[in-house]
């Protein structure tokens, strides 16, 4: 369980926004790649997000409808994985002896 405000936005354009970026300082260090399907259950969002190191269920929503969910789901705290996916990613990647600073999918991994 991670408590953190987010902030989310259209962004209409990904090229200028990245050109704004850059003009103030900040460069890309972290690339990843990842399917998402959301479903809503209550004051819930439940999404499944594939990526190129497994398959991974997030609870958005209040503390106490995450654990009434996720207890639902047949998950209690100790099944909780509050890493970010780039540690997942660099886990996962050092594990398996591979190389790569980027977590996408393979058809991608070049480019």
């Amino acid at each position: 369980m991670k408590v953190r405000e987010e902030h989310e936005t259209v962004v209409t354009d990904a090229e200028t926004l990245l050109t704004i970026l850059r003009q103030v300082g900040l460069h890309v260090w972290f690339r990843y790649e990842k399917y998402r399907e959301e479903f809503c259950a209550e004051d819930v969002v439940i999404a499944i997000d594939e990526t190129p190191v497994g398959t991974f269920v997030e609870l958005e929503g209040g503390e106490r409808a995450i654990h009434r969910t996720a207890e639902a789901m047949g998950r209690h705290p100790s099944d909780y994985i509050t890493d970010s996916y780039r540690v997942l990613f660099l886990q996962h990647r050092d594990a398996l002896g591979l190389a790569g600073s980027d977590m996408v999918f393979a058809a991608r991994a070049d480019g």
